[in-house]
């Protein structure tokens, strides 16, 4: 278990991996031509003095809180480093946001300065900025913010810089971190240098093993995940920390992310369960394309019932896997997971997944295919995560044990509990909601769920998610949601029935697999009016729902569903930037659809 460090701050790993390993390989960047070119340890350090000095030219102090509305890029861990060298907060904001959310969060955090990527951010702040006495300076990144930086901190001397790196200490605040406000406005979390650090410590000790394919590997990942969410930062920080080469991509589609993935070559990425998804769906969509649906289902069988085996074995449960079952495994290694494992660079052989729950069946399949997914869990108030399965001993389904120095209790009605030196001290200026969730050093979650007889953590849904029909029977929904959308046409379900006889559905679909879904029978794109009415496409949805029922009791069933015609989406205030379901503004924008289930 890592210690809570006593001295020092984030950015101090910067300049000790300068002067320890100067020429060591710590990030990739894409150059103008996009090819990927490597940064020393050394050259990153002068690259973060340079700009940590053009922060104070431009008027930043230690205390000060800047905000950061970007993409995920590599300038972002440069300005957070910055930052933080400086004794500055870092305040994340989703570059998605809208002009009410901007100005909620640059307000309430008494920002004085905001660094944006591009003009349309730029202009959201405009926006709202005569609303924003405290916001003094505004950057933009495509408008050369880093270059008219270190040109104005030219004439500071770097003593100056080192003074305000040396007044920071595991006690300061190291960011606020809002979350995504799925039950009214974002709070802002205030996390500590010391929350991420022994976060990021544990972690990468913990999980060593984990970072490299092979030993000897030097380790690298590649960061996809926004770095406004926790998780994304917690990425980051344990990246420089632990000297794991650390790449960004900012684009998230299969288009833009699998070519750099082939580029950049992983040993380990850190993502959602729906990455994995999409790459799942993908292959399959491939291999029906070329006439070999069959070939890849039977594939997918052999590496769930692969790696189900060999979990059964490392818990003393069964001899692991068959001979006949290894012979199987053996051919479809050549045949389909190494194809699966060079679209991922073809170095990695771990993954880590968070942000919500991964289907056991699909953790199985990676790891059969020779890429164990480590699912773990956590919130911005503990810093990422709590809990995360072994490396040793994964239990596929479940979040894992807690990790080194974290402890979990299940309250009396279910809700999960957290204690450890990575949970947040409160909210920015809210006393009476911090009040509401840390009692007595525990961090009440606000999420359900259960450990088994080995201190495995189950999550089974949200206190504020519960259904409670009209008949008085207490429905978590997540589970029916997360089967449902298993089903490779569905992109999104959201479960209803609150005060209602029973339990109903919305149900949208994945645009690209129903329309490679149309081609494979030879049928035409259909509108979107009409294709919600396609009686073959209801029936594959209906065996989705189905499927689902089957996991719980009728009294809990999905009766009746919805099938709508197009997704929910954050444009339009039914997602938020982490992509969790808005249920409430979702069931009053899709009231009548609601209503008419019932009918």
């Amino acid at each position: 278990m890592a210690t809570a460090p006593l001295v020092g701050g984030l950015a101090d790993s910067v300049f000790e991996h300068a002067r320890s390993d100067p020429h060591r390989v710590a990030l990739g960047r894409k150059d103008a031509t996009g090819r990927w070119r490597d940064v020393t340890a050394r050259e990153f350090r002068d690259e973060v003095l340079a700009l940590a000095r053009g922060l104070i030219a431009h008027g930043v102090r230690f205390g000060d809180r800047v905000a950061i509305m970007s993409r995920t890029r590599y300038e972002w861990t440069l300005f957070d480093f910055a930052l933080w060298t400086v004794g500055a907060q870092p305040v994340p904001v989703y570059p998605t946001s809208s002009a009410d959310q901007v100005h909620w969060m640059l307000h309430d955090a008494g920002v004085t300065a905001c660094l944006v990527e591009h003009e349309d951010h730029a202009m959201t702040v405009g926006s709202v900025v005569d609303r924003l006495p405290l916001l003094k300076r505004l950057w933009q990144l495509d408008a050369g913010a880093v270059t008219e930086l270190v040109e104005a901190g030219a004439r500071i001397d770097e003593e100056v810089v080192q003074r305000h790196r040396r007044a920071v200490t595991p006690e300061s605040v190291a960011t606020v971190i809002y979350t995504s406000g799925t039950t009214g406005r974002p709070k802002g979390c205030v996390l500590t240098h010391a929350n991420f650090m022994f976060e990021a410590d544990t972690l990468t000790s913990r999980w060593e093993p984990v970072f490299r394919s092979r030993p000897g590997d030097d380790a690298s990942t590649l960061l996809f995940l926004p770095l406004a969410h926790v998780f994304g930062r917690m990425v980051q920080i344990a990246a420089v920390r632990a000297r794991v080469k650390l790449g960004h991509q900012p684009v998230l589609s299969a288009s833009a992310l699998l070519p750099d993935l082939a580029a950049f070559r992983p040993t380990l990425v850190l993502a959602v369960p729906y990455i994995f998804e999409r790459i799942l769906r993908a292959a399959r969509r491939s291999a029906e394309t070329d006439g070999r649906a069959g070939a890849f289902d039977k594939a997918v069988e052999v590496a769930v019932r692969y790696a189900e085996a060999l979990e059964h074995k490392a818990f003393g449960l069964g001899p692991g896997p068959s001979a006949a079952l290894r012979v199987q495994h053996q051919f479809f290694d050549r045949a389909v997971y190494g194809r699966v494992r060079d679209a991922l660079g073809g170095r990695m052989r771990h993954a880590m997944s968070g942000g919500s729950s991964m289907d056991r069946r699909l953790g199985l399949f990676f790891a059969g295919a020779g890429i164990t997914v480590y699912e773990g869990y956590g919130l911005t108030e503990s810093a990422a995560a709590a809990t995360a399965n072994p490396p040793e001993r994964t239990r596929y389904g479940t979040v894992g044990q807690p990790v080194p120095g974290t402890s979990v209790h299940i309250a009396e009605d279910g809700e999960v509990w957290l204690r450890g030196p990575h949970v947040f001290s409160g909210y920015l200026g809210d006393p009476a909601a911090t009040g509401s969730v840390l009692r007595d050093g525990w961090l009440a979650t606000g999420d359900l769920g259960r450990l088994d007889e080995d201190g495995y953590l189950t999550i089974t849904g949200r206190k504020k998610e519960i259904i409670v029909t009209s008949g008085g029977k207490s429905v978590s929904p997540v589970g029916l949601e997360e089967r449902v959308r298993a089903h490779p046409l569905v992109a999104q379900c959201i479960a209803v029935g609150n005060d209602r006889p029973y339990i109903a559905a919305l149900v949208t679909l994945d645009q690209e697999a129903v329309e490679h879904w149309l081609a494979m029978q030879n049928r035409p794109s259909l509108p979107p009016a009409e294709l919600v009415r396609d009686p073959d496409l209801e029936a594959e949805i209906r065996r989705a729902v189905i499927a689902a029922n089957s996991l719980v009791s009728q009294a809990e069933a999905i009766r009746t569903f919805r099938i709508l015609a197009f997704p929910f989406t954050e444009e339009y205030g039914l997602l938020t930037p982490s992509l969790k379901l808005k249920r409430k503004a979702i069931e009053v924008a899709y009231a009548a659809e609601v209503d008419a289930l019932y009918r």
